[in-house]
């Protein structure tokens, strides 16, 4: 097994803001389940304001502390971090992840035993329902024609049970930013996290730049972790739709392969409005429909920039794992879960 030159082989590198609650929970079973000479566990500071560092340092002396000189999201906090760390393969693990014993040692066999792996996923459950599959990435991340991302195990709210039925290790559209074992060369081949995503979405569209690039994205069954979820910002806060909603059309403009982006980005763009206005009509919900007209236009005045990426991509490729609409196996003809949409 190699290692980068002066480095380790493996980092699990946690990007915290904050996390002083988070810290006492789960960083204990990071450091009990990662003690192989080749490992090492990384503490990532994105300039909290609380005690964090400092309860890290007094109780876990074996953990490496980052302080970042600024937060600039789960994006450039990780690209700020990452390039003081030197390893074949990173980790990166959210704050509120609660990890299993052995839980590394069979993502990396995995990204070993093909160099074209650039990611690997475990299985993600939830920690408050740990029989439950949980939302972020469950077993493995997919992507729909039109540019919906859901999961094997979960499709869009409805969250699966986990009774085995995803124990197979198949490649998948991306892998969750929850926990995501990845190449080191991959990620900064591919241009690293895109820091205007600032959070959300972007482990999506670094997985997309990575399969542009002829690698492959895997999920690992025999590795499974727990994630509390909405650590930094909760389900149905406006700047999680904002940022949903504006990083999903940022991704998909630079992305899509040109005859694709004509017609699908309107599409979107109408299939948005439609989510808007049903906020606003049904829910009688007036903040995420500002949430979601702000996002579209927060997109526009990002074009140019995202015009300079998309150029600097290329082989751009769908990749799709399932060339179907999830919209609409799952609101018109009712499949809840993924194998009931999945042929």
């Amino acid at each position: 097994m190699q290692q980068e030159e002066g480095g380790t082989l493996v980092s699990v590198v946690i990007l915290g803001w904050n996390a002083r609650k988070f810290l006492e929970k789960f960083l204990p079973s990071v450091v009990q389940y990662s003690t192989r000479p080749e490992y090492e566990v990384v503490y990532a500071d994105n300039l909290s304001t609380d005690d964090s560092v400092a309860y890290v340092r007094e109780n876990f002396p074996t953990v490496r502390i980052i302080q970042n000189p600024s937060n600039r999201g789960f994006a450039g906090g990780y690209n700020d971090c990452l390039s003081l760390v030197k390893s074949k393969y990173y980790v990166l693990l959210n704050q509120d992840v609660e990890v299993t014993e052995g839980w590394l040692d069979p993502m990396l066999a995995l990204a070993e035993s093909d160099e074209k792996i650039a990611a690997v996923q475990p299985k993600l459950r939830a920690y408050k329902q740990k029989e439950m599959f949980e939302y972020a990435g469950a077993a493995g991340g997919m992507m729909d024609w039109i540019g919906y991302a859901f999961c094997r195990g979960r499709i869009f709210d409805t969250m699966e049970q986990d009774n085995g039925q995803y124990d197979d290790s198949i490649d998948i559209f991306w892998a969750s930013g929850a926990s995501m074992f990845v190449r080191s060369d991959a990620y900064w081949r591919a241009g690293a996290l895109d820091e205007a995503f600032f959070a959300h979405q972007e482990e999506i569209d670094l997985c997309w730049r990575m399969k542009n690039l002829g690698y492959r994205i895997v999920y690992q069954p025999k590795s499974t972790v727990f994630h509390v979820g909405g650590g930094s910002l909760p389900q149905g806060n406006p700047r999680k739709t904002f940022l949903n909603f504006r990083n999903n059309l940022m991704m998909l403009y630079k992305n899509l392969p040109l005859g694709q982006l004509l017609w699908k980005m309107p599409f979107r763009l109408v299939l948005d409005w439609v989510a808007a206005w049903y906020s606003l009509v049904k829910n009688k919900n007036t903040i995420d429909f500002r949430a979601i007209l702000k996002a579209h236009w927060d997109f526009t005045l990002h074009l140019a920039s995202m015009s300079v990426k998309r150029h600097a991509i290329k082989g751009k490729h769908p990749n799709l794992l399932y060339p179907k609409s999830v919209v609409w196996q799952h609101f018109v003809r009712k499949k809840k879960n993924f194998s009931d949409i999945d042929s």
